[in-house]
């Protein structure tokens, strides 16, 4: 059975605000079979370097190859997302996430355009990174490698300007697990929904009602992933949606399955990411 961990490093502290994770994937082949190879959206853009081997996704229909060596960004995702190495071969990827009050602040794009993507960095930003890159590839070890990243990270925060209203919104959805309201956060801000509409797809790509759900989804199936069975989340489940229907629609739209469903198979990639 192919084996594969995530190691979790410590961001710099000047960065950390901003980051969500960074880790470390390495595994020694492909994926079992018999694993969804899920993951479930979790409200975080992702920059990957797959240092060793490719990595395919499968993004709302949509194939997506990061190649070897090369830089990824991965915008927003509100849908399920398989994963597995390229080649059945040892696989290392560094993975850094920034939570949806960092992305903006590290790149200047149209974030609405890569929304379920995955992009090549280069594609995003231009030739300007060629040299970044085959600094990162000349790099001999991890631990360089994640330093290159870093530093080039603090570089970017250093030459960008925060967005006060954008920041207390997203504070706010963090902070209420995703309950809060949009007709809530109007209040509050004294903006318009459409207003805040365009502010969040300028910075994250979607709707705050959006992000909202997703983070409200996390919140449970971050417990779910621990393996507690599902009879026994009903306070989680009530906490967070109106009704079982309501949480039936959510569970089906962020993981592609029926609790039940996913509950009965193996799912081991989806729970130690979650978890990791």
């Amino acid at each position: 059975m192919t084996a594969f961990r995530f190691n979790t490093v410590t961001p710099h502290p000047v960065l950390s605000p901003y980051i969500a994770k960074m880790c470390v994937f390495e595994s020694n082949g492909r994926l079992p079979a018999e694993d969804r190879k899920l993951i479930v959206p979790n409200a975080n853009f992702k920059l990957t370097l797959t240092y060793r081997n490719g990595i395919e996704a499968q993004v709302a229909g949509k194939t997506f190859i990061q190649t070897e060596n090369r830089l990824s960004l991965t915008g927003l995702i509100d849908s399920p997302v398989i994963l597995d190495s390229q080649e059945d071969t040892q696989t290392g990827t560094i993975i850094i996430e920034f939570n949806p009050l960092g992305a903006y602040r590290f790149f200047r794009l149209s974030y609405v355009d890569v929304k379920n993507q995955i992009v090549d960095l280069e594609d995003l930003v231009g030739n300007n990174i060629n040299d970044f890159q085959s600094q990162l590839i000349e790099a001999q070890t991890v631990e360089l490698k994640l330093q290159l990243l870093q530093n080039f990270l603090i570089k970017q925060l250093t030459i960008s300007t925060a967005d006060p209203i954008y920041d207390y919104c997203i504070n706010r959805i963090s902070t209420s697990q995703g309950l809060v309201t949009v007709a809530k956060l109007e209040k509050e801000t004294g903006y318009s929904s459409r207003w805040l509409h365009a502010k969040f797809s300028e910075h994250l790509g979607t709707g705050a009602k959006n992000l909202a759900e997703i983070v409200r989804f996390k919140q449970f199936y971050r417990v779910y992933a621990t393996g507690v069975k599902l009879q026994n989340l009903k306070d989680h489940i009530y906490h967070y949606y109106h009704d079982q229907s309501h949480f039936i629609r959510a569970f089906k739209r962020f993981t592609g399955f029926t609790p039940t469903e996913l509950q009965n198979s193996i799912n081991e990639l989806s729970t130690r990411n979650f978890n990791s």
